[in-house]
């Protein structure tokens, strides 16, 4: 790692109020994005999609549990997967923590996969997670909400992922939609977003963002290239001089 210009405290505070700046502009940019992102217009969900879960076949509208709000994660896990997509796995890992704060803002998560409850279920407890995770099996629902594709798109590389923006020529990529369902029981697709867009779930990443190595993935194939299953890693190493190294 390149050693940075070291100065004063007087000088480092000049330079952080600058950046300071920088920092409040691009929170009220984003503030001005939810705001648009929330006037979207909406979706109604017209097919009558069934999953099966925890609690056996539930419909779309059964997985709000009460609520009005419902987040899906759209986990890579294929029918006949030996294991879920490692950054799948990654944005999942980060989950469980934000349950009930969501449930207090109306909001129910679940995450949804192609592959059958059973093999669901196997991933599931080897990872030791707790939140609600369907199959879609049987349906379109991938497919229709743009994170499936048949082996025919993926080889010709002609899947619209991302609103027609990527082609990635693989069958299944990850997502996240957002719906709504009214006192009526209506269900509304309200949002959906897909590549980058899903670094929403990823909060080592906004951690890794305020230090001096960043996300530290320069050099690397490909960005996320580092991640593992979390019972995958090997021990983290320790600075070589570092007083926890000194003391072990």
């Amino acid at each position: 790692m390149t050693m940075h210009t070291v100065v004063t405290r007087d000088k480092w505070l000049e330079a952080r109020r600058d950046l300071l700046a920088a920092e409040k502009d691009l929170t009220r940019r984003s503030d001005q994005v939810a705001q648009l992102r929330r006037q979207l217009p909406w979706v109604k969900v017209e097919k009558d999609y069934v999953f099966e879960g925890p609690d056996g076949h539930q419909s779309l509208a059964e997985l709000f549990d009460g609520r009005h709000q419902l987040l899906v994660q759209h986990f890579m896990l294929a029918p006949g997967a030996e294991e879920g997509c490692k950054s799948c796995s990654y944005m999942a890992d980060h989950t469980d923590g934000m349950l009930p704060h969501l449930e207090h803002r109306d909001t129910t998560f679940v995450a949804i996969s192609r592959a059958p409850y059973a093999e669901i279920v196997r991933f599931k407890r080897r990872m030791g997670w707790k939140f609600r995770w369907l199959s879609s099996h049987g349906t379109t629902f991938n497919y229709d909400f743009g994170v499936s594709f048949t082996p025919d798109e993926a080889a010709r590389g002609s899947q619209a992922y991302n609103y027609g923006t990527s082609h990635y020529g693989r069958e299944e990529l990850p997502g996240v939609s957002a719906f709504f369902k009214d006192d009526a029981g209506e269900v509304f697709n309200t949002y959906s977003t897909y590549g980058r867009g899903v670094d929403v779930m990823m909060g080592t990443y906004r951690m890794l963002d305020l230090t001096p190595k960043g996300r530290d993935e320069d050099g690397l194939a490909h960005p996320m290239a580092w991640v593992r299953h979390h019972d995958r890693y090997e021990p983290a190493k320790q600075a070589a001089g570092s007083c926890c190294a000194a003391h072990s």
